[in-house]
């Protein structure tokens, strides 16, 4: 196979910018180094000796990879490693969150559209200048970029980790993944079910594809367990692929045996006028809350009887794990890695997705088994403690570097 730089389109090639030109980018007044000035490093207190890590993610905006982000500046062993972060694009809390734990964060592109062959060369630039040794990717698009600039700067160790089903849909994602594989020493999965999609989509790539489960962070999320009322709580982005409308065509059913049943939803997206809408068409204003974006989710899966999602596509559900970790039961659908999370009668229940009716029994089944609940929730944190603890995970990935390293 050519190399994968040859295989970059006419149109993404960076060759005529060389790396050695000064970048023009600054640091914002905000804290965030949009790109970065030759000569800085950015490793303050670091020891001379510990592994320089740079994580490269398309976003810093709110969402599931990005508190895995900000769990990795706040639980790395710093004794062993340094660590600082780039976004291609896109600033949001998790950015504070991460620079407020002591790690550098740099914005690459302040609007949402990629400046591509300036992204490759400012990236580049600032893997060479800061001696990275490890470029850790997190999903296709960056791992495109981050691959393809680490090779350009010299970078020894390139890491990607998949969180979702597989590196996409489109044959350019799947494109994009086989072209930056070439370049990258391991593949992580997030669950089992992620690593086989992505061996599947680049069987060439199998022998670098391994597992390692997200986790974590049990401190926060204490156990609690249910409140014996037939409350259910989702937490989640609403966006298409977590399927809310047979959710709530679900809990439409479900009042007919249950009539005393709430759910309150967590969260927003683009899909939040459409749920709207749904709620009134069905009748369940009386029913269903929708919360909005909340920073009290443990006190909110507190204050719940069991915890239920409807979600079409999952690589490794952190807010099941969150809701299991307090103590709740879970009805959920039995997609991607959730399998691999909730045992089927003992820490929950498990249906096919897109089907509203089986979800509407296994609701209705939780309901009329409360006398269950607290053991549910027991035998749901014990999962988690000794499978799905943020410590864990991150040790997992520093072996790794540190064995990649050699």
């Amino acid at each position: 196979m050519p190399d994968a730089v040859e295989m970059i389109p006419h149109s993404l090639s960076f060759a005529a910018e060389s790396p050695s030109r000064r970048s023009d980018v600054s640091v914002r007044q905000d804290g965030d180094v949009v790109g970065h000035r030759d000569g800085q490093r950015r490793f303050p207190g670091a020891p001379a000796d510990a592994i320089r890590v740079c994580h490269v993610s398309m976003s810093l905006q709110t969402g599931g990879l990005e508190r895995l982000l900000v769990d990795f500046s706040r639980w790395h062993d710093r004794r062993r490693f340094a660590l600082q972060f780039v976004a291609l694009s896109g600033n949001g809390p998790p950015a504070a969150d991460i620079r407020a734990a002591g790690c550098p964060v740099r914005v690459l592109n302040e609007s949402v559209t990629i400046r591509k062959v300036r992204t490759l060369v400012e990236l580049s630039k600032l893997l060479r200048a800061e001696g990275i040794q490890v470029v850790h990717t997190h999903n296709t698009y960056a791992h495109f970029y981050g691959a393809l600039a680490a090779k350009w700067a010299g970078v020894p160790v390139v890491v990607n980790t998949q969180h979702g089903r597989g590196c996409g849909s489109s044959w350019k994602a799947r494109r994009q993944f086989r072209i930056a594989n070439r370049l990258t020493q391991r593949i992580v999965g997030v669950s089992h079910d992620t690593a086989r999609l992505c061996q599947r989509d680049d069987p060439a790539a199998r022998d670098k594809i391994i597992t390692i489960w997200n986790g974590i962070n049990l401190e926060r999320f204490l156990f609690r367990g249910p409140q014996f009322f037939p409350t259910a709580i989702s937490v989640a982005r609403l966006s298409p692929e977590k399927d809310f409308p047979t959710l709530l065509n679900a809990v439409h059913r479900v009042l007919t045996h249950v009539p005393d049943f709430r759910l309150r939803i967590v969260g927003d997206g683009p899909e939040r006028a459409a749920i709207e809408r749904m709620i009134d068409t069905l009748n369940l204003r009386n029913h269903v809350e929708l919360l909005g974006e909340r920073h009290d989710i443990p006190d909110l899966l507190a204050e719940a009887g069991f915890f239920v999602s409807s979600t079409r596509s999952e690589g490794l559900s952190l807010t099941l794990l969150e809701a299991m970790a307090v103590g709740l039961p879970i009805v959920t659908t039995s997609v991607g890695g959730i399998p691999e999370i909730v045992v089927e009668g003992q820490t929950g229940r498990l249906v096919p997705d897109n089907d509203p009716a089986a979800l509407a029994r296994a609701i209705v089944q939780m309901c009329d088994q409360r006398d269950a609940w607290t053991t549910m929730g027991r035998l749901g944190r014990q999962r988690v403690e000794e499978n799905f603890e943020i410590r864990k995970m991150i040790e997992s990935y520093e072996t790794l570097y540190e064995d990649l390293m050699g």
